[in-house]
Parts: C-alpha cells; sequence; structure tokens
C-alpha cells in the first residue's frame, strides 16, 4: 500500500455555484472553505492547492440567526492612533453585501500562504447574475 500526494499537474480545477438565498451565512461559508481547499476530492493534499472555484449568487439575501444583524461588527485599524473603524452588519448589507460573505470564509481558511490564493476563486455577487456562464458551473446543492 502506497500514500498518494497530489502534484501540481494533478489539479483539476471544477466551478460551482449556490445561490445564498434563504441560507445561514456559518453554514453556507463550511461549505465554501471546503470546496475552495480542495477537501471533497480524494486527492486532498494539505500542501497542494486543489481547490475549485467557487459563484455565490444572491448574496444579499444571506440570514443571520440571533441577534447578529444588529450586534455584530466588523473591525479594521488604519495603523495611526485612533484608526479603529466598526462596521455593523446592516451598513456592510448595504453597501457591499458581498463582503459579508468573503470575509466569512476567509475566517474559515486556514490562515497560511495559499489563503490569498484560495480567496481569488471565490466570487460573490449580490444580485442573481454573475459573468461566469461560460465556465458551465455545477449547482452546489447541501442540507
Amino acid at each position: 500500500m502506497k500514500t498518494i500526494s497530489a502534484k501540481h499537474t494533478d489539479i483539476d480545477r471544477k466551478w460551482h455555484i449556490l445561490d445564498a438565498e434563504g441560507k445561514t451565512l456559518g453554514r453556507v461559508a463550511t461549505e465554501i472553505a471546503y470546496k475552495l481547499m480542495g477537501k471533497h476530492k480524494p486527492l486532498y493534499t494539505p500542501n497542494i492547492d486543489l481547490g475549485d472555484f467557487v459563484i455565490v449568487v444572491n448574496a444579499e439575501k444571506i440570514v443571520l440567526t440571533g441577534n447578529k444583524e444588529t450586534s455584530k461588527t466588523y473591525f479594521s485599524y488604519s495603523g495611526y492612533p485612533g484608526g479603529d473603524k466598526f462596521t455593523s452588519v446592516e451598513d456592510m448589507r448595504e453597501r457591499h453585501p458581498e463582503r459579508i460573505i468573503s470575509f466569512a470564509v476567509s475566517g474559515m481558511l486556514p490562515k497560511n500562504k495559499m489563503r490569498d490564493r484560495r480567496l481569488t476563486r471565490l466570487k460573490v455577487y449580490a444580485g442573481p447574475d454573475h459573468p461566469h456562464t461560460a465556465q458551465q458551473p455545477e449547482t452546489l446543492n447541501f442540507k
């Protein structure tokens, strides 16, 4: 018996599309992170990036449970004294609804050098339309 380790020549990326309307943010983000890492493939190797492309549509209609809609905030810091900036989910949903999903998926990916490369394969759109029909994405269904 031999342990097979994937090589860069074994990479076969597919496209998946996910409709986020009415789905819970955390459950969607874990499934997306799973696909971006390539853990659903039998050749998964931690040091090789075998993940697929994921398209998310209707990001503005994602659901947050509990009172996160009013109490959850996103933090950014400019590097200067007093440069703290807090943004609520309500403001983020109005201005950039796609960032809600992007930040959630980013937090669920491993914190290593492959994180940014994996996030470039995540395409999030606020509405139902996307420009990736030529890639013939498969519908991503999960419970």
